[in-house]
């Protein structure tokens, strides 16, 4: 897995918003600390909670508000 093609295409799904992708990844990086349980299949451990966030967005299981396509 290569995450900088994975930021690539959570940055593609927050319609290319730098800003919006980074307050959703730490949104969601502050709820998996806090003991919510990722969406995606990873160790928890192994990788940093930024790192899984980024993930679930580039996957399609979270949709970050704002980011709709004109």
């Amino acid at each position: 897995m290569r995450l900088e093609k994975k930021a690539a295409k959570a940055l593609e799904k927050a319609n290319f918003n730098r800003y919006l992708l980074a307050t959703a990844v730490s949104k969601r990086a502050n709820e998996l600390a806090a003991g919510a349980e990722p969406l995606v299949n990873m160790d928890q451990k192994k990788y940093k909670f930024s790192d899984i966030a980024i993930i679930e967005i580039a996957e399609g299981y979270l949709k970050i508000e704002g980011a709709e396509k004109s």
